[in-house]
């Protein structure tokens, strides 16, 4: 059974992302965000600590925490898995070993974590003499709403349908296409709200971002994205097995390395398994 209507395959062919409500358990986002505070060592209930390392200023939250059981919950949740499946028409999927965030609330007493958010894009443009293949395959990035999100708790903001002038400017021959690709830079995005458990789901052609967080609760959220395991190389998923094994981070990783010292690796079902790369999809 499907779990997305044709309804909202077009809202995503014309706008270029989704707002798919209940994709995963708001229970289990309650565990993830359990997970953010032990791991950053704050006091969910006094909002002046958390303004301090391991957090960042300017980074929009970013937290190199990959590997707790609670995100591998909602990795290899059969709904988002379907999703995704849906959307790629492809089930046979490899998911990413993503980091959380925690954006918090713009504060005049700490000036230098203010974070007014950003726009970019999840894929570089072709250089000078190269085109993008007019048949090339969606690619999609995603985030789950770990708490429910105002408009202006800084959460996904986008220039809905905007993915489209920048493919079509990908895809023209160089000899014919503007100099510069179309500018999105002065465009107002969209914010979109949510509750916890919700996924947004875009074309990393669209452009997007987070916002400023003009509120006084910080805005939690899970990255994830999937995409056909047929395109990933030997070597990939061998990396990604060694990185669930030993709790290793993606990016730059934890300066204090609790994860990789921690001598936990998460449990995973058969479809976590798949979704990882340690077991072949049938």
């Amino acid at each position: 059974m499907s779990v997305l209507t044709s309804t909202d395959h077009a809202f995503f062919a014309e706008n270029g992302y989704l707002h798919v409500p209940h994709a995963v358990p708001k229970k289990q986002c309650a565990a993830v965000v359990s997970a953010i505070y032990e791991f950053l060592d704050f006091d969910r209930r006094r909002p002046d600590t958390w303004y301090r390392p391991p957090l960042k200023p300017g980074n929009g939250g970013m937290i190199e925490l990959y590997h707790h059981q609670a995100l591998w919950d909602n990795r290899q949740h059969p709904h988002l898995h379907k999703i995704f499946a849906e959307l790629l028409h492809e089930k046979n999927l490899h998911c990413s070993l993503d980091r959380v965030s925690m954006k918090l609330p713009a504060n005049s007493r700490y000036p230098d974590w203010v974070d007014k958010g950003f726009l970019h894009i999840d894929v570089p443009l072709p250089a000078a003499n190269d085109v993008l293949p007019a048949n090339a395959p969606i690619r999609l990035q995603g985030v789950i709403y770990l708490t429910d999100t105002t408009e202006n708790q800084g959460g996904f903001h986008c220039v809905p349908g905007f993915n489209h002038r920048l493919r079509s400017w990908a895809q023209t021959p160089p000899s014919e296409r503007a100099p510069a690709p179309p500018d999105f830079s002065a465009i107002t995005p969209t914010p979109i709200a949510g509750s916890a458990g919700d996924l947004i789901v875009w074309d990393v052609f669209l452009p997007h971002g987070n916002g400023l967080n003009t509120t006084t609760r910080p805005r939690f959220a899970q990255y994830v994205l999937m995409y056909p395991a047929k395109d990933a190389s030997d070597q990939d998923r061998a990396d990604r097995v060694h990185r669930w094994r030993g709790s290793l981070p993606t990016f730059s990783g934890d300066p204090r390395k609790i994860e990789e010292t921690s001598g936990k690796t998460a449990t995973l079902t058969l479809l976590g398994r798949r979704l990882l790369g340690l077991d072949a999809w049938d």
